[in-house]
């Protein structure tokens, strides 16, 4: 954090990280707002739940900390965008055969990448979040590192930032670990101390297939026996499956079965009998909308480490330049399972972040 006084536009979700991100920033004695934002909510949803991240529950409890907090507070619609930039995305993915990550989407262009854009125009330095990890300013550049707590480091998330995004975000938790953040809360006699977290898709009440089968027009077809063509049952529609799945491939008398693979030309979805299953491992995969958070691209081929989902191990890989411009060949040290498309790998060096692309 730079230690000059910094007009500060804090994203307050109503949970403890944001809570204790906007007192540490009050506490270094910077000029410190909270927002709160108004995300899509599911008409169509019959139990008609609330978004998590924009409940009214949320709500107020952001409005308790930040007048705790002694700092100015309000609103932003962003459910237009919301709409738009992550549910559409989600959809439209799944529908094309692919397993995305709509928070990855989501940080970059509403909850983080909008919210900046919008707080410069009103004359903010920047945006915080409670997100953890570190952010490091460095020979000219600002680097991102892996939080302190690494059951909680949420830097995959954030790949896709640039320099001029990133000189303008600051995260106070990076160097805490998450039962430090409830104790500093709970000193400080915020209401949120002891407040459950949700680590659920904010826009899903319930099994994500429900959600698909609401808004998506699904094709039943055969499902086939990799190891010899045999039709052994029918699913309901591609777009509720995932490479290295198991659950709902309900074939009574036989199996377990696991996807390995969708065949969306001809809408067959193919299984194996085992879960370690060759079929099932790859050593080297496509990563397509490469970017990286450097002022300079890499040189390659590099050798780094690449998470291929989040909270997923950190796998040994050389980089090489791919056939298409914005394209990348990982080349994995070690076959690994399920690599799936549509997931984001996120490339590292030690702990620092360097970029990634989507899994094709």
């Amino acid at each position: 954090m730079k230690k000059k006084k910094l007009k500060i536009l804090v994203a307050m979700s109503g949970g403890v990280d944001s809570s204790v991100t906007a007192q540490l920033l009050k506490n270094q004695g910077h000029d410190v707002s909270g927002v709160f934002l108004n995300f899509w909510k599911d008409k169509t949803d019959p139990d008609k739940s609330e978004n998590k991240c924009c409940s009214l529950e949320s709500l107020l409890d952001a409005r308790k900390v930040a007048a705790k907090v002694g700092i100015p507070f309000f609103t932003l619609n962003f459910a237009p965008e919301f709409k738009k930039a992550v549910v559409d995305y989600f959809l439209s993915e799944y529908e094309a055969g692919r397993t995305p990550n709509p928070c990855i989407a989501c940080n970059k262009q509403i909850k983080i990448g909008l919210l900046l854009r919008k707080a410069l125009s009103l004359g903010y330095d920047g945006v915080a979040s409670g997100h953890y990890l570190k952010r490091l300013d460095r020979g000219g550049e600002t680097k991102v590192y892996m939080a302190k707590d690494s059951n909680k480091d949420q830097s995959y998330f954030l790949y896709t930032f640039s320099q001029a995004e990133i000189r303008h975000l600051y995260f106070p938790l990076g160097n805490y670990t998450k039962p430090e953040v409830r104790a500093l809360a709970a000193k400080y006699g915020l209401p949120t101390a002891s407040k459950v977290e949700s680590q659920d898709i904010c826009f899903l009440n319930g099994p994500h297939n429900n959600f698909l089968k609401r808004h998506l027009r699904l094709k039943p077809g055969p499902i086939k026996r990799q190891e010899d063509g045999q039709i052994i049952g029918e699913h309901l529609g591609l777009p509720l499956y995932t490479i290295g799945q198991r659950r709902c491939i309900e074939i009574g008398g036989t199996g377990p079965y696991y996807v390995a693979a969708k065949d969306q030309k001809n809408n067959i979805l193919w299984v194996v009998r085992t879960w370690n299953d060759n079929l099932l491992y790859r050593r080297e995969f496509i990563v397509k909308q490469a970017t990286w958070m450097d002022k300079n691209k890499p040189l390659l081929p590099l050798s780094c480490k690449t998470v291929i989902r989040y909270r997923h191990e950190a796998l040994p890989c050389k980089l090489e330049a791919g056939k298409k411009k914005g394209e990348l060949t990982v080349k994995l040290r070690k076959a690994t399972r399920a690599v799936t498309p549509g997931q984001s790998a996120v490339f590292y060096q030690g702990r620092r972040l360097l970029g990634g692309g989507i899994i094709q």
